[in-house]
Order: C-alpha cells, then sequence, then structure tokens
C-alpha cells in the first residue's frame, strides 16, 4: 500500500487544514476518498500542504512500518489508518504498539481480507471498538467512522504546566494529605486497577521520544490518576507518567496543583526547590474545575473501570482536554450530591467523586467492572 497522509479540520475552528497525501487506489484509496466526502459534508476543509498546522492529521502508513505524523503544535490531534491481511488473535495487543509508533491518539485498524472488512478504533486508554455499519452501506459506515473522529477535531488541550519553587520548606516531605493520596496509589494497584505503564521509550526511537518531550512534556503512559484537596484553592494529585502504587516524592511523583491559567491553558504547580517536577496529570484541569465548583469534594479518583447504573459522558473526548474535564463537570454538577459522584467517561473509564480518599473506596467496593465497555 501506498504511504501516504492527509489532514483536516472544521474551517471554523482554525487557521488552516492541511492535505498531505493520501490513497490513490485500491481499498485504501476507496476508504480514503469515502472518509474525506464524509468530512466534507460535515463542514470540514482540506487545503493543500504547506498550508498550516492542522487540527487533525489523518496518516496513512504501513502497519510492519508506521511512519509517525510528526505534530508542529500542541493542537494536532493525530489519527493513524493502517490496513492488515490477517485478523489477530488479539486485536489489541497486535494494534497497540503501532499507535505509539505513529505517535497517535487514534489508531483505525483495518482487517482487509477477501470478502471481510473488519474496522477497529484503538485508544490511547488501552480499549478499541468497532465500526457497526456494513461497509457496503458507504453513506452510514463514512458517517460512523466520521463520527468517532469528530471528538478529536473540536478538542481544546489543557497540559501545559508553569512550576515555581514556592512550595513551603514544611510540606516538602509531604503531609497527611500526601500520605493519604500514597496509600490511596497503593490500594488501587492492589485492587489490579492500574494497568502498567506504557514503556513507549522501549518502543520509539530518542529522537521521537525527544520531539513528545519537547512538544507535549510527555516522558510516558500510565493509566488512572487520584488527588486529594489541600486546602480551599489547591489539591495533591498524581504526576503523569508515575507509578501511582509507589508514589515518594513530592514535587516528582505527587504534585501540589495551586491554579489554573485560562489563557495560557496551564495549571500552575508549586514545587520544593532542586527537586526536577514530572508533568501534572493530563486529567488535572478536570480535578481543578470539580474542585472549584463544589467545596464538599475532597478527593477524586479516576480509574480504567466501569460500574453499572451510572451517568456517563456522550462523546468520546480525549484526555486532557477541556471538552471533556467541562462534560464530566457538568455531570457531576447535576449529580443529586456532587461531593459523592460516580461518572462515566465513554469508553473511557470512571470519575469518582468522595469526601475524602476512604470514602471513595469503601463505596466502589466490590462494584467495580474492570473491562470499560466500548460502544
Amino acid at each position: 500500500m501506498t504511504q501516504a497522509s492527509f489532514a483536516l479540520t472544521p474551517e471554523s475552528s482554525l487557521s488552516g487544514t492541511v492535505l498531505v497525501g493520501r490513497p490513490r487506489e485500491g481499498r485504501m484509496g476507496w476508504f480514503a476518498d469515502g472518509l474525506a466526502a464524509a468530512l466534507t459534508a460535515n463542514g470540514h476543509v482540506l487545503l493543500p500542504e504547506g498550508t498550516g498546522a492542522p487540527r487533525l492529521a489523518l496518516n496513512f502508513t504501513d502497519a510492519a512500518r508506521p511512519r509517525p505524523f510528526r505534530r508542529k503544535a500542541q493542537g494536532t490531534f493525530v489519527v493513524t489508518v493502517v490496513e492488515v491481511a490477517e485478523q489477530p488473535a488479539d486485536v489489541l495487543m497486535a494494534a497497540y504498539p503501532i499507535l505509539i509508533r505513529s505517535l497517535s491518539n487514534l489508531l483505525i485498524y483495518i482487517v482487509h481480507q477477501p470478502n471481510v472488512w473488519r474496522t477497529y478504533f484503538v485508544t490511547l486508554e488501552q480499549g478499541y471498538y468497532t465500526a457497526d455499519p456494513d461497509p457496503s452501506q458507504e453513506t452510514a459506515y463514512f458517517e460512523a467512522v466520521y463520527r468517532r473522529l469528530a471528538p478529536l477535531a473540536t478538542s481544546q488541550l489543557v497540559i501545559n504546566n508553569v512550576f515555581t519553587p514556592d512550595l513551603p520548606e514544611n510540606l516538602w516531605n509531604g503531609n497527611d494529605k500526601t500520605e493519604a493520596l500514597r496509600r490511596a496509589g497503593q490500594l488501587l494497584d492492589e485492587l489490579n486497577l492500574l494497568p502498567a505503564a506504557f514503556p513507549i521509550q522501549e518502543l520509539l526511537p530518542q529522537r521521537e521520544m525527544s520531539h513528545l518531550k519537547k512538544l507535549f512534556g510527555i516522558g510516558g503512559l500510565s493509566y488512572g490518576n487520584l488527588s486529594v484537596r489541600h486546602d480551599k484553592g489547591s489539591y495533591w494529585m498524581s504526576a503523569s507518567g508515575v507509578d501511582k502504587g509507589n508514589m515518594q516524592v513530592v514535587g516528582r511523583d505527587m504534585l501540589l496543583i495551586t491554579d489554573y491559567d485560562p489563557a495560557r491553558r496551564a495549571m500552575h504547580v508549586s514545587v520544593p526547590p532542586r527537586v526536577e517536577p514530572r508533568r501534572a496529570s493530563v486529567d488535572a484541569i478536570e480535578h481543578w474545575m470539580i474542585y472549584t465548583e463544589h467545596p464538599g469534594v475532597g478527593a477524586i479518583v479516576h480509574v480504567h473501570a466501569w460500574m453499572e447504573g451510572i451517568a456517563s459522558t456522550t462523546v468520546n473526548y480525549p484526555c486532557g482536554t477541556a471538552e471533556l474535564a467541562s462534560e464530566v463537570a457538568e455531570l457531576v454538577r447535576r449529580h443529586p450530591d456532587p461531593s459523592r459522584a460516580v461518572i462515566g467517561l465513554k469508553n473511557h473509564g470512571l470519575t469518582i467523586t468522595g469526601r475524602d480518599l476512604d470514602d471513595i473506596f469503601e463505596r466502589i467496593a466490590g462494584r467495580l467492572m474492570p473491562q470499560v465497555p466500548m460502544t
């Protein structure tokens, strides 16, 4: 298959949309043409290469040698598309490394065999789901594919950090709140609710790792997070990429989030001097919105698990976006008791509020389903 990529975005949401290239022949050419038509029908505009950084880039590449699409701006989301000729025994095991190697937010993994066409969407949260309509129903099929991509095209990341080495000396070694956070992380690990951090450094060349770190501050992938209120205006939270079951160092593993700067889309973090901090969790903005609005919330836990009978977001927005944070915050707001809410994140997991961490663990004991339903 010819390697190619094209980029796209809604005309109303950014300065330019770039058409880098796309397959021109065979079944993948048909897929690219049909998806381009669906995008155009939904108000997206495709422009020639070189017109600017896109909001959403679709990267068609080879599954055996996936080529990354190297973003030039944080606001670009990448969806990689690959085609394979055999149905793998384990879709996630076969496809997830491709997602990582191609530096993507989402992978469209197409199994193309004689008389077979299966479309899988593989997520960074280590899940996958399919497009339901039969490809022979072209309009419905491509609309379904488009709907999987639409949240990426409308999202704004909030992942920047402002680190200030002004943490009071009496907090350099933590306090009762950080000790509670550390114990709660250990409990999540004991409950098998913390999938192992994914070793992206083992899959990516140093050049690509350096690019990710420079653009996003990403040094690794880990799953789930937890936080506990410190005072009225700040909270302690597990850092990005840290092993939540082994948090030890204040300013590296556990961070004090003190403010949010909407103009810079950045979280303010107070750290001790002479400690190299990790980045704040991508979900810090979500926790900030909840703590700010609801003084009764004393702790928040996010896990990749599920519970029956809960309110859930309806759109699969990416982690670290203002849109996901706003939708979760709205569902917490509607809950009869926002200080004790359990909110589902579509195709992702749970955000659980509590009066403290012990309250959360008492309420979820025996009720969690380890497999998030993918729809």
